[in-house]
């Protein structure tokens, strides 16, 4: 059976103009656009393009900030406008002009300057690719920030010459990006893993302590030591802090830890299973918004992992069509089928679709049933490309079908090798997109149940995978001797192949 499965399953992203209409409405966004446009020969810079103290304040002021943004005090408006600036000066929203060569210089009365970049005219009359892409830079510089070390004790960290000491932090901001990577990656795939809400929870919510956990607790340990329920415990807090960061680029929706918890005894991540609804949301629930889908899969596909998204495949070959939906769940891979066929003539499609199904190589059982769910989907008007195949063997099983099921009334009777050489064909197909699963037993029982001598005549079925079928069917029959049957059917199909 085939093992090329792609890395994640696809994700439904929403379309470019809604997703960037999200983009400029982050609230960390909308303020550099803002602040940019704000930005004239007056605006005073330090060295690094950073807004000089005394112009913090005009900066909030034009930002309006107040306690629905979580601005309590002038310092925190300051440092609102601060972040905001940093943003636009990152993505090219704003152009610093003559920096001084350094800080000490600005504070001898040597600025720099800056005017509107001109990235800010994308957000007016660029494409909502242009606008994603100035977001991406935006949440670049998000994800900086949040990686950075927390500076609680500045003097502490002060050496002989009076520069920082960056040493005495315990601070490897390569091992911070990848942990906070791994976090991303982690909310990614229990959002779309499912076709509904992740993991069961409400609209996707995920609490903190599963996700901190799931950085941090090995696959295979049982009970948790109180040394990795801390580990666990102190990530929690610096996700708490990195995902309040996250929250204004507009990447997650965040319900932060209840500060209560922090003057409890003990702040150590419980079992999720063992809170209620209201006891979880305590400790910090975090979802993805489709932004941050986007977002996300934009840095995954950057850094060269395979991160599909439905709709990839709509304008390449029939080929690519099948061998990329192959692992898809059903939803997604009908999704990504009828995507496709949107852009096709009927009768070209099936003909096309029928094209790519044959093959003898492991992953051609997948393929034919692939071919099948998209034939489904194709109407009257494909009956010309489906005759065309009954001849074939690897086809005309699978085009018998879809004539029946249209009500055809003079479908040819199949011969009975061709009826024995389908149910092998679609037993591996399921065999290599499941597994073993109930439904597949199901099948087999019933396959065996209808056609007498069916294990008799099986082993002679001139398919590559008919001995490892067979096998499969052995270990899938719930009875004993039809079990027992199928295995020597399975040896008696190797020895005569010698495989």
């Amino acid at each position: 059976m085939s093992e090329d499965r792609p890395t994640l399953p696809p994700v439904r992203l929403h379309s470019d103009a809604s997703l960037a209409r999200d983009a400029l409405a982050a609230p960390l966004f909308a303020r550099a656009v803002t602040l940019a446009r704000w930005a004239s020969p007056d605006t005073r810079v330090g060295a690094g393009g950073e807004l000089v103290e005394e112009q913090l304040p005009d900066a909030a002021a034009v930002l309006k900030l107040g306690p629905a943004d979580g601005v309590e005090d002038e310092e925190d408006a300051a440092a609102f406008a601060s972040e905001a600036w940093r943003t636009a000066v990152d993505t090219g929203l704003v152009d610093v002009i003559d920096p001084p060569e350094s800080d000490d210089s600005a504070t001898e009365g040597a600025y720099g300057t800056a005017a509107p970049g001109e990235a800010l005219a994308v957000v007016a009359g660029g494409s909502p690719q242009d606008v994603l892409g100035l977001w991406l830079e935006a949440f670049d510089t998000a994800f900086a920030d949040a990686t950075a070390p927390v500076l609680d004790d500045l003097g502490a960290l002060l050496g002989d010459d009076g520069e920082l000491d960056f040493g005495a932090l315990d601070w490897d901001p390569q091992q911070e990006a990848d942990f906070l990577e791994g976090v991303l990656g982690n909310l990614y795939l229990l959002t779309v893993a499912a076709e509904g809400p992740a993991d069961g929870l409400d609209d996707g919510w995920v609490p903190l302590p599963a996700l901190a956990a799931s950085m941090i607790v090995p696959d295979d340990m049982g009970e948790p030591t109180d040394d990795v329920l801390e580990q666990v415990s102190d990530a929690m807090m610096r996700l708490d802090d990195q995902f309040r960061v996250l929250e204004p680029v507009g990447l997650v929706a965040y319900r932060p830890v209840d500060e209560a918890l922090m003057a409890e005894e003990s702040a150590d991540a419980p079992a999720v299973d063992e809170l209620d609804e209201d006891d979880v949301a305590r400790y910090g629930m975090v979802r993805l918004t489709p932004l941050g889908l986007y977002g996300v899969r934009a840095r995954m596909l950057e850094a060269g992992v395979d991160a599909p998204a439905v709709g990839d495949l709509a304008e390449k070959g029939a080929d690519a069509l099948l061998d990329g939906i192959a692992y898809f769940p059903e939803q997604a891979g009908r999704d990504e089928l009828e995507q496709w066929l949107a852009r096709r003539e009927p009768a070209v499609a099936a003909t096309e679709l029928l094209a790519a199904a044959r093959g003898d190589d492991p992953g051609a059982p997948l393929r034919r049933l692939r071919c099948q769910q998209g034939l489904l989907l194709v109407d009257r008007g494909a009956e010309p490309s489906v005759r065309a195949v009954l001849d074939d063997r690897e086809l005309g099983g699978l085009a018998r079908v879809w004539l029946a099921e249209r009500g055809v009334s003079d479908v040819p009777v199949p011969p009975e090798e061709m009826v024995f050489w389908l149910a092998v064909d679609t037993i591996a197909a399921q065999l290599d997109a499941a597994g073993e699963t109930p439904e597949l037993q199901e099948l087999v029982v019933g396959l065996v149940g209808q056609h007498t001598g069916f294990l008799d005549s099986a082993w002679r079925v001139e398919h590559p995978a008919t001995g490892a079928v067979l096998e499969a069917m052995g270990r899938l029959h719930p009875e004993k001797k039809i079990a027992k049957e199928a295995k020597k059917a399975a040896f008696k199909a190797r020895s005569r192949t010698g495989g």
